[in-house]
């Protein structure tokens, strides 16, 4: 479904031991929006029914059925460097993203 770079997958853990709720896993998913029509969504949640649940490295992944469709096959990235952090996103469904990388269209 979605892959984690050891970046990635540091950070999630990080912030999840923040929240200490250990039944909540991260939600990835997209909505539209954004200067090219779909926006990627992050945040904690429990999971839902329907929802297609992955584990990596202790960590639930957790994406409903629609944002699977558009997300398959991405990597979730973490960087923290001069120009900026933040979680980002390799999308090979994506075929246009806008400059902020927060936005795509497929």
């Amino acid at each position: 479904m979605i892959a984690l770079t050891p970046n990635a997958v540091s950070e999630v853990k990080r912030l999840l031991a923040k929240e200490n709720k250990p039944e909540l896993g991260l939600r990835v998913g997209v909505r539209s929006g954004g200067c090219s029509g779909m926006s990627y969504m992050l945040g904690f949640d429990a999971p839902h029914e329907g929802d297609n649940v992955q584990e990596i490295e202790g960590i639930k992944l957790l994406l409903d059925p629609q944002s699977l469709q558009y997300l398959s096959g991405t990597q979730l990235d973490y960087v923290d460097g001069l120009q900026g952090k933040g979680f980002t996103f390799n999308n090979p469904n994506a075929t246009r993203s806008c400059g902020c990388g927060e936005s795509f269209s497929v």
